[in-house]
């Protein structure tokens, strides 16, 4: 007794290539269909879903002090995504920014609070700033001399880390570091150690822009962005091509963490000038959206981040204007990452539905 082998009903094939133009007419309808997906949502509350986008818009954009707001939300959330960049390039995952981050904020903060008497303010930034990238590449550094010398998994690790550093701000919090006893708070930084302003928001946006040319530079015109393409591709062409992969995967981690660092150093210098255990504020998880959407591509952070950061503080607007629960800028917000996230799926895939038998079309 023979048996056929059924062909699926749908098949998947990877797409060889796509037209530049296709690519982005597919991107741009699945932001299309987000807001569609989202004013059905809003209209299931009662809320009018044109006014509603409008509010977002107005709220995060319409005023120089809501434009201020916005951006102080959009400058952790790019650098932390230019931070994880190279290290989703090389496949190395980084789950361990928000640690990365926080580690920067302590180590900026100790100088903050200790050494505010002994240098002039602008000597006294810099060395935070320094100090935080030290810290923030140091802790980073770990999983990664783990994963080179055991080929430990990374994504575990570095999420792990994440809660023992916040679990060390608690205790700076109620120890050593605690203002007023019994208030478990650290006190505020002198105004020496908090950074200047620039057209009204921390100058912490001018550094976020210069690292921006900067991981353009070292991802594509340089050796070190070279081999973390290679080892991406495919870590035996790398090892056959006379590379360190160990070495590589370690300094390429040290930078990430060291720019996640200086982030920790720009929250708790320009947007908290203190220290708490929720520094980070969930940026190191975010950033991995931003990461992925722009396909780590620098330029296009910074309008990821900037639309990330526009729902953020239009939420808040929303929620006192029209009486919508910021839950729902939450549903709205995740509705708009699924489906600029899922076109991705169509960019590289087609499907390929099973065509009628001879037999399937007699019978029909």
């Amino acid at each position: 007794m023979s048996h056929e082998k059924k062909t699926p009903f749908i098949r998947l094939a990877k797409r060889d290539g796509m037209a530049g133009w296709k690519v982005w007419c597919i991107r741009c309808g699945s932001i299309v269909f987000a807001l569609l997906l989202g004013a059905a949502v809003m209209a299931l509350v009662g809320a009018n879903p044109i006014s509603a986008y409008g509010t977002i818009i107005s709220g995060a954009l319409g005023k120089k002090s809501a434009l201020r707001q916005t951006v102080k939300i959009a400058v952790p959330l790019l650098g932390c995504a230019l931070a994880i960049a190279p290290c989703f390039k090389m496949r190395f995952w980084n789950i361990g920014a928000e640690g990365q981050i926080t580690a920067g904020a302590i180590a900026a903060s100790y100088f903050a609070l200790f050494w505010v008497d002994r240098l002039p303010s602008p000597a006294l930034l810099i060395v935070m700033g320094v100090a935080g990238a030290i810290a923030g590449g140091v802790w980073a550094l770990i999983p990664a001399f783990f994963k080179a010398k055991w080929n430990t998994n990374e994504t575990l690790f570095t999420l792990m880390m994440n809660y023992i550093i916040i679990g060390v701000v608690r205790w700076l919090q109620g120890g050593p570091w605690e203002g007023r006893k019994g208030s478990q708070i650290i006190p505020q930084f002198d105004s020496a150690a908090c950074l200047p302003r620039v057209l009204g928001v921390h100058c912490g946006w001018i550094i976020v822009l210069v690292l921006v040319m900067f991981m353009h530079v070292y991802m594509n015109h340089t050796k070190h962005g070279y081999e973390i393409a290679v080892i991406g591709d495919s870590i035996n062409t790398a090892r056959y091509a006379g590379m360190n992969v160990g070495r590589v995967m370690m300094r390429t981690m040290f930078l990430s963490g060291a720019i996640s660092g200086i982030v920790g150093f720009i929250v708790a210098s320009g947007a908290n000038n203190t220290l708490y255990d929720g520094v980070a504020g969930g940026v190191g998880f975010t950033s991995i959206t931003v990461a992925w959407l722009s396909q780590l591509n620098a330029f296009a952070m910074v309008a990821i981040s900037m639309m990330l950061a526009v729902l953020s503080k239009g939420a808040e607007t929303l929620q006192t204007r029209m009486a919508v629960p910021t839950s729902i800028s939450d549903i709205i917000t995740g509705i708009l990452l699924f489906c600029m996230l899922g076109c991705e799926f169509f960019i590289n895939y087609r499907l390929i539905f099973r065509k009628k038998s001879h037999k399937e079309a007699a019978a029909s």
